[in-house]
């Protein structure tokens, strides 16, 4: 039964504006199969049937073609002769490209973003750590990796530069493939957090170049990884 309450408590919210707009089929694909990449569970240099994709995911062929012309331009994925759309491979000079362009750019951002930052900002990024804090004590690796995405995206929306945080979301996308791959060891994952932390103090701070330089020794600390590893 509609209560005189319920129907002035509707009649509020639609006062308050629209209900948020639902994903579309093409981002929801794109969002998928770009986490999929990420974590691996379409493997580097696995080909990608679109169809067989389609069918998996509930996605009609369109959106998923559409997310995966998507994916193409963000490097993600290629085209190969005769074999179709695959999994970019992993490849150690590419690795090493995309340190060097996180070098300039990232330590830059977190210079600027020492300089720009509101407190609410400042409250998220705490907020955020204390959250990593929890998923690394649980060995929640996936919900890791989605934090590490979420603490860049907020250093590089501080710095109050829409381009450049587009182009460091897709510099960061590219990275977490290799950075998933080493990710599995509780004390890597425990140093990310302490370097993630001695960012934020210095952002917090308003200390350009202390931001800058805890920056770089984060991404230079994946470089290290990256020899390692590889």
């Amino acid at each position: 039964m509609t209560t005189p309450s319920t129907k002035s408590a509707v009649a509020s919210g639609q006062r308050r504006g629209r209900a948020p707009q639902r994903q579309s089929l093409r981002d929801r694909a794109y969002e998928i199969i770009k986490k999929e990449i990420i974590t691996c569970k379409l493997r580097p240099g696995e080909i990608i049937g679109e169809a067989h994709l389609s069918d998996r995911l509930g996605i009609g062929r369109t959106p998923v073609h559409q997310a995966l012309d998507r994916l193409m331009t963000d490097g993600l994925v290629e085209v190969m002769p005769r074999k179709g759309v695959i999994v970019k491979p992993l490849s150690l000079d590419e690795a090493f490209a995309i340190v060097e362009m996180r070098l300039l750019t990232e330590g830059y951002c977190a210079g600027v973003a020492a300089e720009r930052i509101e407190q609410g900002l400042i409250d998220r990024l705490e907020d955020n750590l204390d959250r990593m804090r929890l998923a690394i004590d649980k060995r929640r690796l996936e919900e890791i990796l989605e934090l590490d995405s979420e603490f860049h995206s907020l250093v590089a929306s501080a710095g109050g530069n829409s381009v450049m945080k587009e182009i460091l979301a897709n510099l960061h996308d590219r990275a977490t493939r290799f950075w998933f791959i080493s990710l599995k060891s509780t004390e890597h994952q425990n140093r990310v957090l302490e370097q993630h932390t001695d960012i934020v103090k210095a952002i917090s701070a308003h200390k350009a170049e202390e931001a800058k330089a805890a920056m770089r020794r984060h991404i230079e600390q994946f470089s290290s990884n990256l020899t390692s590893m590889m």
